[in-house]
C-alpha cells in the first residue's frame, strides 16, 4: 500500500522565504546617508584620478583633444583646461559634500559629453557613473557632509 506524502508549508523561522526577508528587513536598514557616502568618495575618485592624468602630461592632454576627443564647438585649447577643471573642481565638491548637486550636475555634463563625442562605445561604464551622479542630484550629499552641516546651521531657529 502506498502512502501518499503531504507537504505542507514550512512555517518555521528557518524557511528560505524568511530568511530573505530577513535580509531584506537588513539592507533596508542601511541608511541611505551611507549610501551617499560611498557613491560620492567612489564617483569623486574617478573624476579626480581622470583630472590628474590630464595634469600629469599637459602637452599630452592638449594633443588627445586636438586629435582624438574633438569635442564640437570648443577649441580644444578651451575645452581641455575647461575638462580638467570641471573634473577637479567637481570632484572636490562631491567628496567633501559641499555644493554637491551642482559639482553632480557640472559631472553630469562631462560624462554626458565623454558618452556622446568621445568613448560613445563605454556606455556602460557612463551609466554607471551618471546613477551614482543622479542619486546626489536627487537626494543631496546626505547627512555626513558639509552640505548637510550648513543646512543645520543657517536653519537653525
Amino acid at each position: 500500500m502506498a502512502q501518499s506524502i503531504t507537504t505542507q508549508p514550512d512555517s518555521s523561522p528557518f524557511s528560505l522565504a524568511s530568511s530573505y526577508h530577513s535580509l531584506l528587513g537588513l539592507a533596508e536598514r542601511i541608511p541611505l546617508s551611507v549610501v551617499q557616502l560611498a557613491g560620492r568618495l567612489a564617483v569623486a575618485h574617478v573624476f579626480w584620478n581622470s583630472a590628474q592624468s590630464k595634469l600629469a602630461s599637459w602637452q599630452v592632454t592638449q594633443q588627445l583633444f586636438a586629435m582624438e576627443y574633438q569635442v564640437p564647438l570648443i577649441p580644444p585649447e578651451i575645452a581641455a583646461p575647461l575638462a580638467t577643471a570641471t573634473e577637479l573642481c567637481g570632484a572636490v565638491l562631491v567628496a567633501i559634500g559641499l555644493f554637491t548637486r551642482i559639482g553632480a550636475l557640472a559631472l553630469l555634463g562631462v560624462v554626458a559629453v565623454i558618452q556622446l563625442f568621445v568613448f560613445p562605445g563605454h556606455w556602460g561604464e557612463h551609466l554607471l557613473w551618471a546613477s551614482l551622479l543622479l542619486l546626489l542630484l536627487a537626494r543631496g550629499a546626505g547627512a555626513f557632509s558639509l552640505d548637510h552641516l550648513a543646512h543645520r546651521f543657517f536653519t537653525r531657529d
